[in-house]
């Protein structure tokens, strides 16, 4: 019985610590309604706080499709700047609430996930604010290699009104093609 206990109350934090991966940071507000369709295809990441998966990255690109289960494929990709070569990494987001809320959480590394927030987007879906689970976390897309300044100095007030230090953001080039193909059967 307490062998049974012990298990029961190790799964319900799991769960827990999971779950909790997938939040927003407090003041910010996931955009709704959202359409998934619409957010699907290549997004430049304009600018990010970095963090150590995407360290040295720059010409950094996130392309979302649509997987027969529901779910979407992410085929992230960047020219690691220290290595002098393309890295790629392929994930998968699920929507954390309805897909009717841009609340999701996205997952690299098999069971574990991380909090994916867009929290401002243009209605084109052109540019979009993106944040993470955290002050930690942030990113601004554009699905071409540059922002104009209006969008750009909109979504650091954003940001900024969030508590974020948007100081800190690493401003992306894109000055090179991938050389990078998802190979056959990865998804």
């Amino acid at each position: 019985m307490k062998k049974t206990a012990i298990h029961l109350s190790a799964l319900i934090l799991g769960l827990l610590v999971l779950n909790a991966c997938a939040t927003l940071p407090e003041g910010a507000v996931a955009v709704r309604p959202f359409d998934k369709s619409r957010y699907l295809g290549k997004w430049y990441e304009i600018a990010r706080l970095d963090f150590k998966y995407e360290r040295n990255l720059n010409n950094t690109t996130a392309e979302y499709s649509l997987k027969d289960d529901g779910t979407i494929k992410v085929d992230n990709k960047g020219y690691n700047t220290v290595k002098e070569k393309w890295e790629q990494a392929i994930g998968k987001a699920k929507f954390v609430e309805d897909e009717q809320t841009a609340m999701l959480k996205v997952s690299f590394f098999g069971p574990f996930y991380s909090g994916y927030n867009v929290i401002a987007i243009d209605e084109r879906y052109t540019y979009a604010l993106v944040a993470g689970e955290s002050l930690k976390y942030l990113w601004i897309l554009s699905r071409e290699p540059e922002i104009p300044e209006d969008v750009k100095q909109e979504y650091l007030k954003i940001a900024e009104k969030i508590g974020y230090q948007t100081q800190d953001l690493l401003w992306i080039t894109h000055d090179k093609t991938s050389e990078l193909t998802t190979p056959r059967g990865k998804n």
